[in-house]
């Protein structure tokens, strides 16, 4: 299985950034997909996710009204579309798959892992 995130970059306080997380290897329909992001020096926190079907998506208080997540089951990849970014939405941001299907926030529900693409805010 391999996960693979793109679209991280620099970016200004209030602009936007779309990240990408292509897999391959499974059946991507069943999977539940997620993003987390770890910042330095702390623990990798849930950012959201989205079930199966693309019916069901959950968020973190953090990035509820700001991001949104998508899955597209044709080409096997979920998107995560941040507005109105944040500095402290700085960190290394990774996609996961999970074999339950739900749209999990826990992180040991999920299977593989991506590398992580970093995004940085500037203020």
């Amino acid at each position: 299985v391999q996960l693979q995130a793109s679209g991280g970059g620099l970016v200004q306080a209030g602009g936007s950034l779309r990240l990408s997380c292509a897999a391959a290897g499974l059946t991507f329909i069943n999977y539940g997909m997620g993003w987390f992001r770890q910042a330095p020096g702390k623990e990798r926190e849930f950012v959201a996710a989205i079930n199966w079907s693309g019916g069901s998506t959950s968020f973190a208080n953090s990035v509820q009204g700001r991001f949104t997540i998508s899955k597209n089951n044709a080409k096997n990849t979920v998107y995560l579309q941040m507005n109105s970014l944040k500095p402290e939405d700085t960190a290394v941001y990774y996609c996961g798959s999970s074999s339950r299907g739900w749209a999990s926030s826990k992180l040991d529900e999920y299977d593989y892992w991506g590398q992580g693409t970093k995004v940085t805010v500037s203020s």
